[in-house]
């Protein structure tokens, strides 16, 4: 090869490569030079104690950006509860170069300072399950309806003995907006409908502290008075009916939320009257479809607005023993041998489960 066809090669191959990292760019909505940080979605969830996280919302936010965006990868972290933690993961994210975050946050109010200073470096931000002011989209359900729900269930479950039941609530993480949208729409259904919520308390979205909650509520209420327990969602309840069974109550109606694995268990055995079924076929797609649509400059395809943010807001569902299978079952949540373990066997075989 001479000289001449030398610089010619060298100037075809250059001109290749500039119009390569041009379209890569594009392709990634930011002139980064790097197609793999431009390509990858973030995911950050906010703790592990909630089952749901790992074992549903996880995989099915992967499996949805993976259909719809073959080259895309999500980089996945959880906060185990610390927003410290989870605002250093989101930070590395945005340093790393990814352009578009679902960010399921430890703490709302903390987290909207950081999606705002995200945004002025071109970094969007889909606001997962719990509200984050200013985010680019948001994507959840209806957390009053589904406080409403959980009341209306417990109130339903009490029948006659609504009137003058004294019930026990154990709400959320006061740190999360969606566990006072849960509280509001809880006392919407239960104020004035039952005797009166005779203790109140935050159980963290931890089975432990909610189980010593309920033996507070014990202790002050009365083993013997006690009617209903309210309970935000099923790890809480976990640690609640074990508490109510080392204090030898049984058989009043307990309520949760999430439609975790063990809960429908507890639904089964009868410790547990029913759950909130969010299902993570409509809310992780919905978020993911979100976030592939931001990295590629599309529409959302949003269903609203929510405080001004472009969002979806799903219905939540009642699960009791009558609908097992119906819902969770049939959606493929779970498969009948998950939940109906050999001691579980002959009640499943009851509820139809199979």
């Amino acid at each position: 090869m001479n000289a001449v066809t030398r610089r010619v090669v060298i100037g075809t191959a250059a001109v290749s490569m500039a119009l390569a990292l041009s379209a890569c760019g594009k392709a990634g909505g930011d002139d980064a030079g790097d197609k793999g940080s431009s390509t990858k979605i973030g995911l950050l969830l906010p703790e592990n104690k909630t089952a749901r996280y790992e074992a549903l919302d996880k995989p099915q936010f992967e499996k949805a950006v993976e259909a719809a965006c073959g080259d895309c990868e999500v980089v996945y972290n959880n906060a185990v509860a610390d927003v410290v933690k989870q605002k250093q993961q989101f930070d590395q994210l945005v340093a790393d170069g990814v352009k578009v975050i679902a960010l399921d946050p430890v703490d709302s109010a903390k987290a909207a300072g950081w999606v705002k200073e995200a945004q002025g470096k071109g970094v969007k931000v889909v606001a997962y399950d719990r509200a984050v002011e200013g985010a680019d989209a948001y994507v959840s359900h209806d957390n009053n309806k589904v406080g409403e729900l959980q009341g209306q269930a417990l109130i339903a479950a009490l029948g006659a003995k609504a009137a003058t039941a004294q019930v026990v609530m154990i709400n959320g993480d006061e740190k999360d907006p969606n566990a006072a949208l849960f509280k509001k729409g809880a006392h919407t259904a239960l104020d004035g409908k039952v005797g009166k919520i005779a203790y109140e308390a935050s159980g963290e979205w931890d089975p432990k502290i909610a189980g010593e909650k309920m033996a507070a509520a014990v202790s002050s209420v009365g083993k013997d008075k006690i009617g209903a327990v309210y309970s935000a969602n099923d790890g809480m309840a976990g640690g609640i009916v074990t508490s109510l069974e080392n204090a030898g109550i049984k058989g009043i109606p307990v309520g949760g939320q999430d439609a975790e694995a063990a809960g429908i268990q507890r639904i089964i055995a009868g410790t547990q009257t029913f759950t909130i079924y969010k299902s993570p076929l409509q809310l992780a797609p919905e978020a993911a479809k979100f976030a592939v649509n931001l990295l590629k400059g599309k529409d959302l395809g949003a269903q609203g607005e929510t405080d001004g943010v472009k969002s979806t807001l799903f219905a939540p569902v009642v699960v009791d023993k009558t609908n097992i299978q119906s819902t969770v079952i049939k959606d493929g949540i779970y498969a009948a041998a998950e939940i109906c373990s050999a001691d579980l066997a002959a009640k499943c075989a009851e509820l139809g489960i199979k």
